[in-house]
């Protein structure tokens, strides 16, 4: 089976090394921008500044042969396989990114905190994070 995704916007970021990224993006004050491409705009409509989003990406530095990694590049930890771990590569290297939102810039540049994705990053996916997500249930 084959399946596509569509590209929806591009990470543009001050990282430009993967092994330089934070392990987890989630609090570490990290800005970045997510391009929104034009033709997914009005998928912005909703999504205000203070919000926190789930952002998927396609990890394209990603090592797709990979099943097995040492949790968070350090030999200490013992191998785990990779659906125990958020290791950039697997076979399929989709990112999840937990972010807030700061802003939104010329109708299509969604300013975002806590985005350890490097530039040039291909974004497939935003999300809202729901309520249980917060740590309430509904």
């Amino acid at each position: 089976m084959e399946s596509v995704l569509r590209q929806i916007g591009s990470v543009r970021s001050s990282l430009d090394d993967r092994t330089h990224a934070p392990k987890q993006g989630w609090g570490s004050g990290q800005e970045a921008l997510i391009e929104i491409l034009p033709e997914y705009v009005e998928g912005l409509q909703g999504i205000a500044a203070g919000d926190d989003v789930l952002v998927l990406t396609w990890l394209h530095l990603g090592d797709r042969s990979t099943l097995r990694v040492h949790p968070r590049d350090d030999p200490a930890n013992p191998m785990t396989g990779v659906f125990a771990t958020r290791s950039a590569d697997r076979p399929n290297p989709i990112g999840l990114h937990r972010v807030t939102v700061l802003g939104i810039e010329q109708q299509r540049l969604l300013r975002v905190e806590g985005l350890e994705a490097v530039d040039g990053t291909p974004v497939v996916d935003i999300k809202p994070l729901l309520p249980w997500e917060r740590g309430s249930r509904p």
